[in-house]
C-alpha cells in the first residue's frame, strides 16, 4: 500500500493521505505543540484514532479530550477543529472519499 507524501496543512501540522479504496480514506496527522487543526465542516463521517499525544477537539461547540489509544467520532456535517495539547498524531479516517484531499495529494485528477 504507497502511504503517501507529506505536506503541510495548517502552521505546525502536516499530513499524509493514504491510497483510498472504493469508498473509505485515511489520512496521518501529526501536530506540534499547540498545533491547530482549524475549524470546518464536510458532508462525510469521520473517525479520529489518536496514535499519539492528546488533543482537544471541538465538535459543534462542544468540547472532547482525546488521548493516545483513543478514538472519536465526527458526524457528517459537523463543525470541528483541533488544538494539539502536546506533539502528537492522529490516524482520520472518512467515509465517503474526500475527493478535495484526494485531488490536492495527487491521488485523483490532474497529470498521471
Amino acid at each position: 500500500m504507497d502511504n503517501g507524501q507529506w505536506e503541510q496543512a495548517e502552521p505546525g501540522v502536516r499530513r499524509r493521505i493514504f491510497r483510498p479504496g472504493a469508498s473509505l480514506m485515511m489520512m496521518e496527522v501529526r501536530f506540534e505543540p499547540d498545533a491547530e487543526g482549524w475549524e470546518h465542516e464536510h458532508p462525510h463521517e469521520q473517525f479520529t484514532y489518536c496514535l499519539q499525544g492528546s488533543f482537544e477537539f471541538r465538535i459543534d461547540g462542544t468540547v472532547h479530550l482525546l488521548k493516545q489509544g483513543e478514538t472519536l467520532f465526527i458526524p457528517s456535517g459537523a463543525r470541528h477543529g483541533v488544538k494539539a495539547l502536546e506533539a502528537g498524531a492522529l490516524l482520520d479516517t472518512f467515509t465517503p472519499l474526500r475527493l478535495d484531499l484526494l485531488e490536492r495529494a495527487g491521488w485523483i485528477g490532474g497529470p498521471s
